[in-house]
């Protein structure tokens, strides 16, 4: 019939009605829409892997030093260990908490478990005095000065900050990715996407062709115009990635977590010894600075003469499966960093079944023949003379603009963990915040080609996703965004329309 009545497809001689032309378009929709999401879900299926593999390596880590502690300490220590494992259990405890990110400053968490475990043991180790809560006050003012547990406290403080910020930015950072790529995936097509989608894959079948394939130029046209603001997010993502490895190479290597998380009962049970072998020196030194306690009408005890001794203590390595996971890890990360820019030729090639590029006998978009027209460029920007689909360049779409967001605060946090300092993320709608610095690397060890952030006690703060912070590898050229940058990027988020332009 004439195709006079047709709104979408060429108004030649046709086999649609306009009712067969609405249904095709709304078929067209809701097909294009699951191919977006079904490409969406691979991706975070790879992400999510990636993080509960790596998540239960780390809490497997915690879990056995932990376990090895409470088999181990009740006949190395005796009353040391019984009368204080509720010290211990918080210690791991708010490690844990730390590493889910709870509101937890990991130094002060730490600082409070040698400050609690110092307080018990000197007095179980000197029941011949009456020891009272002020006294105790004034042993932890010297305590710094006499370094009861010898090195440990502060080697352990730095060696376990770094490793617990890497650990936490890098699970995070996978779940920020799969997050994005959720949210993104579900980004609804404009009107006029769903008119070139429609006369791409089903204005042949109007023109009685319907097994005449699009021309592939001409698909990657249509397509790269519908997702010109998912191709925007291609940088930042790439840094995303960069990041990633760059940070599993610390947790790999500097920062390494199967030597640091894997022996803390090891590290506590040499500060222990350490106190008990010098217990008369390091006694008669707080008994100068702060003076001779009462003597306790309780008497003494012979527990702790009988629970003299060098401690050995063994770790199971799990390096090998570390590394495996690094590995792993590092291989979907390089595969995925292309993913928004490759997006455009996957589909046309694996689910509309674009023709080769070739081929001059295709749908072109009126008729069979080839296509002419040059294929655009990647991002909105260069939508501008997109001959398939009308894009408004002036109008980013405000849900992309917003993920592109996240990932450049991922991105600065993993930064800062590269470098071992922290950054503190604050969720509204859950508990997932967290707090605390650590000390930074030296040059040699972090390099340089990230710009060097000054440590401090109080951590930048910004918003991230539920269930979810340049860069490090192939970023050289990247500076670290700062707060300043960052606040002002979460304004232009939220901006007027008009900025855009």
């Amino acid at each position: 019939i004439l195709g006079e009545h047709l709104r979408i497809c060429p108004q030649g001689y046709t086999c649609c009605t306009s009712e067969m032309e609405e249904n095709f378009a709304n078929k067209s929709r809701s097909e294009f829409e699951a191919m977006m999401k079904e490409a969406g879900r691979s991706v975070q299926a790879i992400l999510t892997a990636q993080h509960r593999s790596f998540d239960s390596y780390f809490q497997d880590l915690l879990n056995k030093s932990e376990k090895a502690l409470y088999d181990a300490f009740p006949s190395l220590y005796g009353e040391l260990y019984t009368q204080n494992v509720k010290v211990f259990k918080d210690l791991y405890s708010e490690l844990r908490r730390y590493y889910r990110s709870s509101n937890i400053n990991l130094e002060e968490a730490l600082n409070e478990f040698w400050t609690r475990l110092l307080e018990r043991l000197f007095k179980l180790l000197n029941p011949q005095y009456h020891i009272t809560d002020e006294y105790l006050d004034c042993m932890v003012k010297h305590a710094e000065q006499h370094k009861p547990f010898g090195e440990v406290p502060r080697d352990l403080k730095l060696k376990a900050t770094r490793a617990f910020i890497a650990a936490r930015s890098y699970a995070q950072g996978f779940l920020v990715g799969s997050d994005v790529v959720r949210k993104v995936s579900q980004v609804s097509l404009s009107q006029e996407c769903t008119r070139a989608i429609m006369k791409l894959m089903y204005c042949p079948h109007c023109r009685g062709m319907a097994s005449v394939r699009p021309c592939n130029n001409y698909c990657l046209n249509v397509v790269k115009g519908c997702l010109a603001n998912q191709a925007d997010l291609s940088t930042e993502w790439k840094y995303l990635m960069d990041s990633l490895m760059g940070v599993a190479d610390r947790i790999d290597g500097p920062y390494n977590v199967d030597t640091v998380i894997g022996t803390i009962h090891m590290r506590i049970a040499e500060a222990i010894s350490n106190l008990q072998e010098n217990k008369d020196s390091i006694t008669s030194k707080i008994f100068q600075g702060c003076g001779n306690p009462k003597i306790s009408t309780k008497g003494s005890s012979s527990e702790d003469k009988k629970r003299r001794g060098k401690v050995t203590l063994e770790a199971k390595s799990s390096a090998q499966a570390l590394e495996m996971l690094v590995l792993d890890a590092k291989g979907n990360l390089t595969a995925l960093k292309t993913y928004w820019i490759t997006l455009p030729s996957t589909l046309c090639s694996k689910k509309v079944m674009a023709s080769s590029a070739s081929d001059d006998k295709c749908w072109n978009g009126m008729t069979k023949g080839s296509y002419l027209p040059e294929v655009m460029g990647d991002g909105l920007a260069n939508q501008i003379n997109n001959p398939e689909v009308e894009v408004d360049i002036t109008k980013p779409d405000m849900t992309i603009r917003q993920q592109i967001m996240q990932l450049k605060i991922m991105t600065n946090r993993l930064g800062n963990a590269n470098i071992g300092n922290d950054v503190d993320f604050q969720d509204t709608s859950d508990d997932m915040s967290g707090s605390g610095s650590g000390d930074s690397c030296p040059d040699d060890v972090c390099g340089k080609r990230l710009s060097k952030s000054p440590s401090t006690r109080q951590p930048e703060t910004h918003a991230i996703p539920k269930q979810s912070g340049h860069g490090v590898n192939g970023a050289s050229s990247r500076s670290l965004p700062s707060a300043s940058l960052l606040l002002l990027l979460s304004v232009a988020v939220i901006a007027p329309q008009h900025l855009w332009r």
